[in-house]
């Protein structure tokens, strides 16, 4: 199966985050921390060019906790800190301002040590749809911060919100790629809700998560399902199906609703905490 997404929007999307780009010192990159690579855009890497960055691996609660501290390490550089949250319950506006002051203070320190006053720090937010980036902004909109005046050169559309004296964000539209040139991307943001069902083989993604979990995380499987846990990711399903009794009238399991129900178990972290991708470290 081909995987391939990238409605009108999202290329008037690139477009202005390119000119957006011109006005921000830095930029906030949500990732998936049940995915941190998978759900990078490799536009963004192309288009920030360097600068400066935070990267947020959101819904921490459902990654892999050792897995993502292994990510956090395998992603830091000189340029770039990686912060895991949990949006809903974290205090996000205090983590981010500090993360952000952080990642600044060697130009800040350079501005002072100049006699320059240093103004707030201008932070682009960016990052592909369903990783938490509405929540995100949602969060920040409930503490009463003041949306501020479009800055030149940038489309209405990107929305200025003062965060803290010493923070202004820039909120921009999620952004997919064209092509995903390895498949299994595809797969992990069908996992992840980033892309809709109904372009989708479900079939082939609910056969890919099943051998992923035979191999990284089989007791979450038997846990959750109460049986053995088999090889074959086809059989697997199979017997989720038996055992709950998703049969046709001629005693065949119905494979429809079986990866059906496997898939919604999956995407409401049923399955316990997971982080389908490992890390290089």
């Amino acid at each position: 199966m081909t995987i391939q997404w990238f409605p009108g929007h999202m290329t008037r999307a690139k477009r202005q985050m390119q000119e957006a780009l011109k006005t921000v010192d830095m930029v906030i990159e949500l990732r998936d921390s049940r995915i941190p690579k998978a759900s990078q855009n490799p536009m963004i890497e192309q288009l920030i060019q360097g600068k400066p960055r935070l990267i947020l691996l959101s819904k921490k609660d459902k990654g892999d906790s050792r897995e993502i501290d292994r990510w956090i390490e395998c992603l830091s550089n000189e340029t770039t800190i990686v912060v895991a949250v949990d949006l809903i319950h974290d205090n996000v506006v205090e983590i981010i301002v500090n993360a952000c002051k952080k990642i600044m203070k060697p130009k800040i320190d350079k501005q002072i040590s100049r006699g320059i006053r240093p103004r707030a720090i201008r932070a682009m937010v960016c990052g592909i749809p369903n990783v938490g980036k509405s929540t995100l902004i949602n969060r920040i909109a409930k503490k009463k911060v003041v949306e501020t005046a479009n800055k030149p050169g940038v489309t209405k559309a990107l929305k200025w919100i003062k965060l803290h004296k010493d923070l202004e964000l820039l909120d921009t539209p999620g952004v997919l790629w064209p092509k995903f040139e390895d498949q299994e991307v595809g797969y992990y943001l069908a996992l992840s809700g980033a892309i809709r069902d109904e372009i989708l083989n479900l079939e082939e993604i609910a056969a890919f998560a099943m051998k992923r979990l035979i191999e990284q995380y089989p007791e979450n499987l038997k846990q959750l399902y109460g049986i053995e846990v088999i090889d074959d990711p086809y059989k697997m399903i199979e017997a989720i199906g038996r055992s709950k009794n998703l049969i046709k009238a001629n005693d065949e399991v119905d494979y429809a609703r079986t990866i059906d129900f496997f898939l919604r178990d999956l995407r409401d972290d049923k399955c316990g905490r997971i982080t389908w991708e490992k890390a290089n470290v």
